[in-house]
């Protein structure tokens, strides 16, 4: 149970949400607990931003997912109630009991609608929408969040998703949202869809943004402003330094079994070929081109030949930005924007799960290779709060309602 006054959802909610929150006799100053289901979970990224760490009253009750490191990092969080396997084959055996929740939360897989996969047209991942909301269904929920790469919106897929939850009594309200927006330094757009059966989602989302792009901060929006407004005390984006500037060159090339931070604090073995390209680019905000400018005898060919895109590709961060979208492989710099600002290095696993915003204490299971798979795929915890503040609200409109 969590005091409304204390909670961030104050600065999300209408005045006279909390008014009438305040009056009813049967919420004065109190919320109850809602049961979450969280639905391709993952590690739990977004189950994080609902919980209590960060003054959120929902309470995990069912979750899976189908990779099984995934489901031992959520099972080591938030309680032995994720089950691995296919959700298609889970929710198909009747043996499975599934729990009546307040609340069904997840992300099926993007790579479906993903501009990095060539053959996203017949993906039949783009269809994994539809056992979510039979989980929805068999869940009684009366709120639902669907979350996935921007490319949903006005995909065809959102219009049928938008359908079949018409047809299931939801209403429903759409938006693609920055997370440096609401806290998160990091600039990553993620799609959301918002389904309620007793309200229209619109009246509380999107939530309100915390924080915002200072004047002079070079950072292009790729989507177009959603026009929602800002709380009343907002804050600059947070940025790299806000997130690592506080964690002291990494130590050895494996996890270690320390405390965090610095058990996922290691760096790698570069050669000595990558020590020469980190070193011929040392200034912030370098990147591919600067190499190919400064040392090109140790510019890749195949960077050479190619003229254009892929800017971020062997960049550097900034101290004073945001990082860019942290994927799966943040170890390899050839990948993106994941060299340090200043060190001759990528991030380590610590600082991406950082820049994500998973807390330090949060526990990560399986290899490197699959915690940095856990880390890249999660929702950023508080972005998914900043939602949550949104179903808190819808939830308390319904407790008003009917108390």
């Amino acid at each position: 149970m969590n005091n409304i006054t204390d909670s961030p959802i104050k600065s999300f909610i209408d005045d006279e949400l909390i008014y009438l929150a305040r009056l009813n006799s049967g919420l004065i100053g109190r919320l109850p607990l809602f049961g979450l289901i969280d639905a391709f979970s993952g590690a739990g990224g977004m189950t994080l931003g609902f919980s209590n760490h960060f003054k959120h009253s929902f309470q995990p009750v069912w979750a899976n997912d189908f990779n099984r490191e995934s489901v031992e990092t959520y099972n080591a969080n938030f309680g032995n109630h994720c089950l691995q396997g296919d959700i298609n084959d889970i929710l198909g055996n009747r043996k499975n009991h599934i729990p009546n929740a307040d609340v069904v939360i997840g992300g099926p897989p993007c790579q479906g609608f993903s501009l990095l996969n060539k053959k996203r047209e017949n993906d039949p991942r783009k269809q994994l929408w539809r056992p979510f909301l039979s989980l929805v269904s068999r869940s009684q929920a009366t709120v639902f969040v669907m979350e996935n790469v921007p490319q949903l919106i006005n995909s065809d897929e959102q219009a049928q998703i938008i359908d079949e939850a018409t047809n299931l009594g939801f209403k429903t309200a759409s938006a693609i949202l920055c997370a440096a927006d609401y806290g998160v330094p990091q600039v990553r757009w993620r799609a959301f869809i918002i389904g309620c059966k007793h309200e229209h989602p619109s009246c509380v989302f999107p939530p309100k943004k915390t924080h915002y792009l200072p004047d002079g901060m070079k950072v292009r929006r790729m989507f177009s402003d959603n026009g929602v407004g800002y709380i009343n005390q907002k804050m600059p984006w947070k940025t790299v330094a806000d997130a690592i500037g506080n964690l002291p060159a990494p130590h050895g090339c494996s996890i270690r079994k320390e405390p965090p931070p610095f058990n996922l604090h290691f760096g790698r073995t570069p050669t000595e070929i990558s020590m020469k390209r980190y070193r011929a680019i040392p200034e912030e905000g370098m990147n591919r081109f600067d190499l190919q400018r400064c040392a090109p005898e140790i510019t890749p060919e195949c960077w050479i030949k190619k003229k254009s895109g892929g800017t971020d590709l062997f960049g550097r961060l900034w101290w004073n930005r945001p990082a860019y979208t942290i994927r799966t492989e943040f170890f390899k710099p050839e990948k993106g924007r994941y060299l340090h600002p200043e060190q001759h290095r990528p991030i380590t696993h610590r600082e991406a799960a950082r820049l994500q915003t998973f807390t330090d204490s949060f526990v990560f299971t399986g290899s490197k290779i699959e915690i940095a798979k856990q880390i890249g795929n999660a929702v950023p915890p508080c972005l998914a709060a900043r939602v949550a503040d949104s179903v808190t609200a819808l939830l308390i409109r319904k407790a008003i309602k009917h108390g």
